[in-house]
């Protein structure tokens, strides 16, 4: 059965799958692959996706390849309240006219980074924020402060949140004590797990939703996972996450897209080749990734 949203409202909420997207072997876009990936992962337990984001490999595709991905996702996924489009650019204006395209196209919200041609003062990333916010799509912050060097810290986010800015945030800062912060000082700010392996410590911490990357290759086992952390059925979640974790701390790792599309080809799924600069991975490290997906595939996960 096709699963919904806990709050239709505010579709951002649950897993949604921060799409890889599959290659042929030409390096083309296989645009049939990608919609039968999207409804694999909603009929296997996922609340939504994330096309165009890091996992998509969007900073290579063309602009035309950028806008079919995100109307793809959107008929695929048949409703588009369940798809967040990566609205992410390196000019503000470029980021507005990617959130204008994923509204037209009937996208539920966007996800955006701040500012990453450089490194943004909190006054630039509020206007950032602002200028895409005045489309009128949902807009959830994406805090990656390690890969853009620029830190959207709680004091910050609870701002862009008041300005009307944002809607939630993806938390990938590793720091698993900003929920607490971010919760005191913006408790109607949604916090969203951004890094696969801190998702039961934010899930704890009150995360409502998860920009997930190992659903992937294990949907319906990584929404098992979701659903017992946030309910606090640890005795279901603790077992299952240690028993994760050895594939979800990839999702942290520089060769994230690489791995993850690797465990999708061990477990039958289409994740096939990356475009450069991203290159096949190295034997030792294929080696681990494929070591941790059999012992998972072993024990049953799906």
């Amino acid at each position: 059965m096709t699963p919904t949203p806990r709050d239709p409202a505010r579709p951002w909420r649950g897993v949604m799958v921060a799409t890889t997207l599959p290659f042929r072997a030409d390096l083309t876009v296989d645009y049939d692959a990608y919609a039968e990936h999207v409804r694999r992962l909603i009929d296997r337990g996922c609340d939504g996706v994330v096309p165009n984001g890091s996992l998509g490999e969007y900073q290579t595709l063309t602009p035309e390849e950028r806008a079919r991905v995100v109307t793809t996702a959107v008929e695929a996924a048949g409703d588009g309240a369940r798809v967040m489009a990566g609205v992410a650019a390196y000019g503000s204006a470029e980021s507005r006219r990617w959130a204008e395209q994923a509204a037209e196209a009937g996208a539920g919200s966007v996800l955006l980074l701040p500012p990453n041609a450089y490194r943004a003062d909190h006054a630039a990333v509020r206007a950032h924020y602002a200028e895409v916010a005045r489309v009128g799509v949902p807009v959830v912050a994406y805090n990656n402060p390690i890969d853009t060097k620029v830190d959207l810290v709680p004091a910050l986010l609870a701002q862009l949140h008041a300005e009307g800015s944002i809607v939630a945030v993806k938390e990938f800062s590793g720091d698993v004590r900003r929920a607490y912060e971010i919760g005191e000082l913006a408790p109607g700010l949604d916090l969203l797990v951004g890094a696969d392996d801190v998702l039961l410590e934010l899930a704890v911490a009150g995360a409502v939703g998860w920009i997930a990357g190992y659903p992937n290759a294990l949907p319906a086992t990584c929404a098992e996972l979701y659903r017992a952390a946030v309910s606090g059925d640890l005795a279901t979640a603790v077992p299952l996450y240690r028993s994760l974790h050895p594939l979800l701390r990839w999702d942290s790792r520089t060769e994230f897209v690489q791995a993850i599309k690797l465990s999708m080809d061990l477990a039958g799924r289409p994740g096939g080749p990356t475009r450069p600069p991203r290159l096949p991975l190295p034997p030792e490290t294929a080696a681990a990734v494929r070591a941790a997906t059999g012992k998972a595939l072993a024990e049953g996960r799906e």
